[in-house]
């Protein structure tokens, strides 16, 4: 791509992520969804009908990504990997109308176990990593706590950020030398050092630095709540703040943090909740 063009390029996505040239969309006709399971780790499509205004949906207090126009209304929900089968509530308030409640049905996923290998001192923690942990997991949860509303995302089906072959995935039960640890809240896709690995979507860097578990970590921002997340790189190449076109590069394969060998370990991200990757591949 000339020069000329590449520059204008980044210039129209970075007036959109400001607010200053928002396109026209309808998710009725422009959309591209997810593949929807109602199960712990899934994404669930709930119908909102139409209103002149889009209404506000809430999941445990946290918003929820709606989609649509005055002719109909979509919210795009995450599902924690901790959800009990049963019944969700969501709270939706309408511009003008009383709150109401929409109810989700969470079936039971039954996902397997993983026993790995690693380095001992990334399951029985010194102090001192104990420390660095504690202080990354709170800075990470102002990560993930932020929400942008001034850019609303239209195609949720992703680009795959590294090509190879899944070498783990999403939801696994797993088990580090002999210990249960959390679910598994990502794909993993086996690569080679250095293989270029790109952004999934477009959308601005919310946060880059070197993390005990995950290594080499980007987190990046594609508005209401949908976030993808890049762990274990060799390289970043980007920084907070940059805004990205889908298919940008943004840092290479590597094997840093808590890992059996190089790979991307690529998450998604929906109202603070993880969900399978895979769900926004094309089948």
């Amino acid at each position: 791509m000339p020069m000329t063009h590449l520059l204008l390029r980044r210039s129209i996505l970075a007036s959109t992520w400001m607010g200053l040239a928002a396109p026209a969309w309808s998710a009725r006709t422009d959309t591209k969804w997810p593949r929807t399971r109602a199960i712990p780790g899934g994404v669930v499509r709930v119908d909102l009908g139409a209103a002149a205004q889009r209404p506000a949906v809430r999941l445990d207090d946290q918003p929820v990504l709606v989609l649509g126009d005055e002719t109909g209304w979509t919210a795009v929900v995450g599902i924690k990997l901790a959800t009990p089968v049963g019944e969700l509530a969501l709270q939706v308030q309408t511009p003008g109308s009383a709150a109401a409640h929409k109810t989700i049905r969470v079936a039971a996923a039954n996902y397997p176990v993983q026993r790995l290998k690693v380095s001992p001192r990334h399951v029985d923690l010194s102090t001192e990593d104990l420390a660095r942990v504690e202080r990354e997991q709170v800075h990470l949860r102002r990560v993930t706590s932020t929400y942008t509303s001034e850019r609303v995302p239209t195609d949720l089906r992703l680009l795959q950020p590294v090509a190879g072959p899944r070498s783990s995935s999403f939801g696994l039960r797993r088990v580090f030398n002999g210990q249960a640890r959390n679910p598994h809240a990502g794909m993993d896709i086996a690569a080679p050092t250095g293989t270029p690995v790109l952004a999934s979507a477009a959308g601005r860097v919310l946060d880059t630095g070197d993390y005990f578990y995950s290594g080499n970590m980007v987190w990046v921002d594609h508005g209401c709540g949908f976030k993808t997340m890049y762990c274990h790189l060799s390289e970043i190449a980007v920084k907070a703040g940059d805004v990205l076109a889908r298919g940008e590069r943004l840092g290479a394969v590597g094997a840093t943090g808590r890992v059996t060998g190089p790979h991307l370990h690529w998450s998604v991200m929906l109202n603070r909740a993880y969900v399978d990757p895979a769900l926004f591949l094309a089948a």
